[in-house]
């Protein structure tokens, strides 16, 4: 006996209207998760000038929640991870993500950034957004909304090291990464890091890395004992919140992993500034 398999069905246009909802609230309300990671460093911060500039981001969170302002002139480019059920049907993901995206940008007051690279002509709706997919086993849809700056965005590395560098040339690679920065990407930072694959997973990794709960550690303990060395060793820097001075240059890192060539080891570093956007969406 044939048994027809049913296909749950997502209407675009609940995904647009969730989205354009979604997209303003990441620009506006810094998650609850990044106000206590701020809270505890200022408590623990030993510089005078970096403990101030934690109580300014802090008290400037406070105010775009209470007034309804974006966190940052900077409301970024949007990247979206796209989490899509075997189960699930939905017809023009892509469109109604971009058409949530720029009603949310045009109904928020949001700054509008997105443009030609090459004639630097702006869209004009803050879209197209950056879209990755993936399909994965059940009936539901899930949705990453990542409104990305790019004052940490363009602090981004990737280096293609040798299999004999090992781990510490990955931890050289990464502490680099982030002293080089220095005050650019408005530090506290998230730090996600992507280790194997090819040269494009890798970068993949690291952004899929801030997607992470702030401070959650990796599931390997290998893994998660590699991402409390690097911090450790990130916060040794001195660079402080804003680039001030201090010991908390980073509030996390937060490694992703992937298996890759005998003959080649990529390492991907893309920071995330103190504003860690981040909306999640289940349908």
């Amino acid at each position: 006996m044939l048994v027809r398999e049913t296909m749950r069905e997502i209407q675009a246009e609940e995904i647009s209207a969730r989205v354009a909802e979604a997209v303003v609230e990441a620009c506006v309300q810094l998650p609850q998760e990044v106000c206590s990671h701020l809270e505890r460093a200022k408590d623990e911060e030993r510089s005078q000038l970096g403990q101030k500039a934690l109580e300014i981001l802090l008290e400037n969170a406070t105010l775009a929640k209470e007034e309804g302002l974006p966190l940052c002139q900077d409301t970024g480019i949007v990247v979206v991870f796209a989490e899509v059920g075997e189960e699930v049907r939905v017809k023009g993901l892509s469109v109604a993500i971009n058409r949530g995206i720029a009603e949310g940008y045009e109904r928020g007051l949001l700054r509008k950034s997105v443009a030609d690279p090459i004639t630097r002509r702006n869209t004009g709706t803050n879209t197209p957004a950056v879209i990755h997919v993936r399909f994965v086993p059940g009936d539901r849809l899930r949705l990453y909304l990542l409104p990305k700056g790019c004052g940490s965005e363009n602090m981004s590395r990737l280096a293609m090291l040798s299999p004999a560098e090992g781990i510490d040339g990955i931890k050289r690679f990464v502490v680099e990464t982030v002293s080089q920065a220095g005050g650019n990407p408005c530090p506290p930072v998230t730090v996600g890091v992507g280790i194997g694959g090819t040269f494009e997973k890798a970068a993949l990794l690291a952004k899929w890395a801030l997607c992470r709960p702030l401070g959650e550690p990796a599931r390997r303990p290998e893994i998660a004992a590699l991402e409390a060395q690097l911090l450790k060793e990130v916060n040794h820097l001195g660079i402080g919140p804003l680039g001030f001075g201090g010991r908390t240059t980073a509030l996390a890192v937060h490694v992703e992993t992937f298996p890759t060539h005998i003959a080649s080891l990529p390492v991907a570093v893309n920071l995330q500034c103190h504003a860690a956007r981040l909306k999640k969406l289940e349908f």
